[in-house]
């Protein structure tokens, strides 16, 4: 089968003003949850230096450049997507869908606007591009079987994501299927995210966001004036599906293409770490709550964790107990529990250098074990459950089983719930009126409304 052909004959097909009143509302519900964690994103360090690096690589942009947000700064849209990719993906606050294990709107958001920032676009020509982007970069994650992917090294939303950002940004350029087609073939020679960045803790994780956004764009922007690419690249000897997963399975591409699409399946993350994490926290949580327990009551911690992400949250267990960065804690299961029992949230103000250095974190760390559990992965990567188990000073055992974390949707935050996250990590961006008119400016996008304000100016 062509894959590759047929892959960009489907997403032709997608068109926004077919899209029911639910889609439509999801797309404007993601597309909020992006600007808020990549405005707030803007202000890490690892946001303000990469801002740096395009202000010289670009020093005098045009007034009408795309806009990198949460700043006054402005770029040509290539590296305003690589800028916003970037910062969105810092906080670890972006969506995620469970079954290919990757962050979808970190890359489409990013290269989609980028190319709407090119063309007179529509809400409608928005709209499909998003859900384009994130079918297909949810197909491939699927397709290549996510715990084979990791353990090759690889970052899926890097991967696939060079791949959904350039079906994304050719729905906007309106590319015809032999020019997509290409698009999809010049991404593969993009489509990149190594795993080592848990070695060190370093900011190569943020940045396959970005640069996956960046080379989508780009790809698509090639394929539009003629340039081409391997019309194979996912089936061919050498193509993606081989070359990175062991396990990858090419028929995943397609089942149940649309019904319903990737949208519709994405997830919300409230805490401010790994996936892998979301659950056990809640976990912690409850009981913690329930039990109206204290960090003094607790003699140990044992986590089950599912393999497919234990790797990235729990081993090896010296290194895990004992984070050095802000990476290095988003990826460590024994911060996420300490912080959870400690100050009963894990959210921005828990994931600090300064907290990591506390006394009170450290020693509690200590008393954090991790456990794989065959029986959780038997369900894996349709449902991500976790098991917590504390046992307190006084010898009791309380144990919870989280099968749908909040922010899944069959457990999803609600409108309300969203615009708290958005005020949240936008309150040092944006004034209260500010965060209300961008609110009120994306909930009330309409299929023929022109979407400039995305790439031109929020306020």
């Amino acid at each position: 089968m062509n894959e590759t052909q047929t892959l960009a004959q489907k997403c032709l097909k997608i068109q926004g003003n077919e899209f029911s009143a639910e889609i439509i509302d999801r797309v404007r519900y993601f597309l909020l949850d992006f600007l808020g964690v990549a405005s707030r994103g803007a202000q890490t360090e690892s946001g303000r230096q990469i801002q740096k690096a395009v202000s010289k690589l670009q020093p005098h942009p045009a007034p009408d450049d795309t806009l990198i947000y949460g700043t006054s700064l402005r770029s040509n849209p290539a590296l305003a997507a690589l800028a916003n990719g970037t910062a969105a993906h810092s906080l670890e606050l972006d969506d995620v869908i469970n079954e290919a294990s990757l962050h979808p709107g970190v890359v489409i958001m990013p290269a989609v606007l980028a190319a709407a920032a090119t063309a007179h676009s529509t809400a409608a020509d928005v709209f499909a591009a998003i859900v384009t982007g994130y079918e297909v970069m949810t197909r491939l994650g699927i397709a290549l079987n996510p715990g084979d992917h990791y353990k090759q090294g690889f970052h899926p939303t890097g991967t696939c994501g060079a791949f959904g950002a350039a079906a994304a940004a050719g729905r906007i350029l309106k590319l015809n299927e032999t020019q997509l087609t290409n698009a999809l073939g010049i991404a593969g020679s993009q489509a990149s995210g190594s795993l080592e960045f848990l070695t060190d803790g370093s900011y190569t994780k943020r940045f396959h966001a970005g640069w996956a956004a960046h080379s989508g764009f780009t790809a698509a922007f090639l394929a539009r004036e003629g340039f081409t690419g391997p019309r194979t690249i996912l089936e061919g000897r050498f193509g993606f599906l081989h070359a990175y997963s062991p396990g990858s399975d090419p028929e995943l591409l397609f089942k149940d293409w649309g019904e319903p699409y990737a949208l519709m399946r994405t997830s919300i993350k409230p805490h401010a770490c790994c996936r892998y994490k979301q659950g056990p926290i809640d976990g912690l949580l409850q009981i913690i709550r329930g039990h109206n327990l204290k960090a003094d009551d607790v003699a140990s911690v044992c986590i089950d964790v599912l393999e497919a992400g234990y790797a990235l949250v729990a081993e090896p267990l010296e290194q895990k107990q004992q984070p050095q960065r802000v990476v290095d804690a988003q990826f460590s299961m024994p911060f996420g529990a300490a912080a959870a029992i400690l100050y009963g949230k894990a959210g921005l103000d828990e994931y600090t250098d300064e907290v990591i250095q506390r006394p009170e974190v450290k020693e509690f760390m200590q008393r954090v074990r991790c456990q794989k559990n065959p029986d959780l992965d038997s369900e894996f990567p349709r449902k991500w459950p976790a098991i917590v188990r504390l046992h307190t000073k006084q010898g009791q055992t309380f144990s919870a089983r989280i099968d749908f974390p909040k922010g899944d949707p069959e457990n999803p935050l609600t409108w309300d719930e969203l615009t708290d996250k958005f005020h949240d990590l936008t309150q040092k961006v944006y004034d209260q009126k500010q965060g209300e008119g961008i609110i009120r400016k994306v909930r009330s996008m309409e299929l023929s409304n022109p979407v400039d304000f995305l790439h031109k100016g929020l306020l």
